[in-house]
């Protein structure tokens, strides 16, 4: 009879947040890994002891960089919108930004940079574009809460409100490859995005992007 209990490995999986399970998947065993805003550590815990990774995380508050800490991982306390430029090019073979680029003071230089850094990278963000923000301010007139969006309009940390549209025009216009592009709903659907984002950028309240670096 086979044994049907899920192992270890796909347990903790499960415990991971819906963008942070898809970016897991994407990333191979074994390669050099920068998580930027990593807080708790949550996907780097992960990606250490699960699939082997070398990995760093860069994390803005104290609570954060302490957590992570304490689960054994090599992260520092830092800001993504000042301290990048202090890595050197092509240090890391993945960069990830899981939910932060919208809250960052300068989203393209960060884009750039992390393309930069390392040889690809994965960006995750929530999608203002998604039927029911657009339905709220339609009908009600105030600032949508989601789950993806859980701030009040007075104390959110988002100050780059960006669609799936947006984003892909950004990424054309610096000339990033995109790889791959998925987009997700509250019932963890999964949408391809492709190069006509219309359906996407409706449907989808979140999205990811496995991107690489611009040719030369």
């Amino acid at each position: 009879m086979l044994d049907s209990t899920p192992s270890p490995a796909t347990t903790r999986r499960s415990t991971l947040r819906v963008d942070l399970r898809r970016i897991a998947d994407m990333v191979p065993e074994g390669c050099r890994l920068l998580d930027i805003g990593c807080g708790d550590g949550e996907l780097l815990d992960y990606l250490v002891h699960e699939k082997g990774v070398d990995g760093r995380g860069i994390e803005i508050s104290v609570a954060g960089v302490n957590a992570a800490i304490t689960h054994g991982l090599s992260v520092i306390q830092g800001d993504a919108d000042t301290d990048l430029d202090d890595y050197p090019d092509n240090a890391f073979d993945f960069v990830v930004l899981s939910q932060t680029l919208q809250a960052m003071r300068n989203p393209r230089a960060v884009l750039e940079n992390l393309l930069r850094i390392g040889n690809k990278a994965i960006v995750s963000f929530p999608n203002f574009g998604y039927w029911r923000v657009r339905i709220r301010l339609l009908l009600v007139g105030d600032m949508p809460i989601t789950k993806a969006l859980p701030y009040q309009w007075y104390d959110t940390p988002n100050i780059h409100q960006c669609t799936i549209k947006d984003f892909v025009r950004l990424c054309k216009e610096l000339g990033i490859t995109i790889e791959r592009s998925i987009a997700l709903n509250r019932r963890e659907q999964v949408r391809r995005i492709g190069s006509t984002p219309f359906f996407a950028n409706l449907m989808g309240e979140q999205a990811l992007f496995l991107l690489s670096k611009p040719m030369r």
